[in-house]
């Protein structure tokens, strides 16, 4: 199963705390209760105990449907509708603010305060008319009202705040990406560019004497030859800077990222004597360890110390055997490693840790 991210967080808790408010209209089997005992026939009250169930089950569904932006469940929202003015002949007040607050995000505010304002009026008269006002009632009823609708609104209002924050934070990634394939695509350009010229005018120059003198027309292409492997220099250049990682970014990007996947983690690094090759090679080791930290275990604390050109990253979250590295992976990071010079070890600790290891020449 797939560690859950922030954004599936907030929305189980949105979810979740709906569902609470849902439950109101469970204390409605408490009012069916009390006209049990007042003498109200048994099965009237066990048809009315069976419709409430089914209401409460069906409950669960519009403001799911609505967080995923779907069609106003038409069907769901007429049956406890029915179900709620069966009840309330009894009456059975607590569903009413519930089925409100289901209307709620598929109808236009004036029609939810109106409907609201309506409701609560002629349950109101309907007590009153067999045994008088009840203010205890008609606030109960107003609070619950607007609890449930206003809350199921606010909700749904904090799950859209939320999802657009997490596209803002993908967008914001897709953009710095773009942004780097761009300069990257000018530098190229402003390298090449110029260059490319050259050797095509020199080509071509070359074509023109090399009828009349072969000499000149030799010497013309050794110039294209020298200038393409300068080209070729420079182009390489680029590259090998473009594919740098700086090792204080990957760190802090690391930390980040863990965090918020609730591994807590902890970083003490001395960067400032390596040299730019081991620290492009200790990001790259640091950066696939945080991968495997993600996901092949359940890591609560991380810890991350470099000193003298010594990485040591370990986890709390491995138990049991561990599998032999995959080829891309860990496997493949140790065959650079000692290309370089250097040793990579992972391996789980009698400590009950997993320790990742890599040792480069500073």
């Amino acid at each position: 199963m797939r560690r859950a991210t922030r954004l599936d967080k907030v929305r189980w808790l949105i979810v979740y705390s709906t569902d609470f408010l849902l439950l109101i209209s469970l204390f409605g089997y408490y009012d069916l209760y009390i006209r049990w005992q007042l003498g109200v026939p048994g099965p009237l009250l066990l048809a009315a105990a069976v419709l409430l169930l089914v209401f409460n089950v069906l409950a669960t569904r519009p403001f799911r449907i609505a967080m995923r932006g779907g069609r106003r469940p038409t069907a769901i929202l007429a049956v406890t509708g029915a179900i709620v003015l069966l009840l309330a002949v009894f009456p059975v007040v607590y569903p009413i603010p519930v089925w409100l607050g289901l209307m709620a995000p598929f109808v236009r505010r004036r029609t939810i305060i109106v409907l609201s304002v309506v409701s609560i009026v002629v349950v109101n008269v309907y007590v009153g008319v067999f045994g008088g006002f009840v203010l205890p009632l008609f606030l109960v009823q107003t609070v619950l009202t607007v609890v449930c609708a206003g809350g199921l609104l606010a909700n749904l209002w904090l799950w859209q705040v939320a999802k657009e924050a997490h596209e803002g934070q993908e967008a914001l990634a897709r953009l710095a990406v773009s942004e780097e394939r761009l300069r990257f695509a000018r530098d190229l350009n402003d390298l090449l560019g110029q260059s490319l010229t050259d050797i095509s005018a020199r080509t071509t120059g070359a074509e023109r004497v090399l009828a009349a003198d072969g000499a000149a027309a030799a010497a013309e292409m050794f110039e294209v030859r020298d200038l393409a492997r300068r080209s070729l220099r420079e182009v390489r250049n680029v590259v090998q800077s473009y594919r740098a990682i700086d090792l204080d970014e990957v760190l802090a990007g690391v930390r980040a990222v863990l965090e918020a996947a609730d591994v807590r983690c902890v970083v003490r690094a001395e960067t400032g004597a390596l040299t730019p090759e081991t620290r492009t090679l200790l990001a790259t080791v640091v950066r696939e360890g945080a991968t495997n930290v993600l996901k092949h275990s359940k890591a609560e604390r991380c810890t991350i110390t470099i000193e003298d050109g010594v990485l040591e990253m370990s986890n709390d979250g491995v138990s049991g055997p561990v599998g032999e590295h995959a080829p891309n992976g860990l496997a493949g990071l140790a065959q650079r490693v000692r290309a370089a010079g250097g040793t990579l070890e992972a391996q789980p600790t009698l400590e009950g840790r997993y320790v990742l290891r890599a040792a480069v020449p500073a």
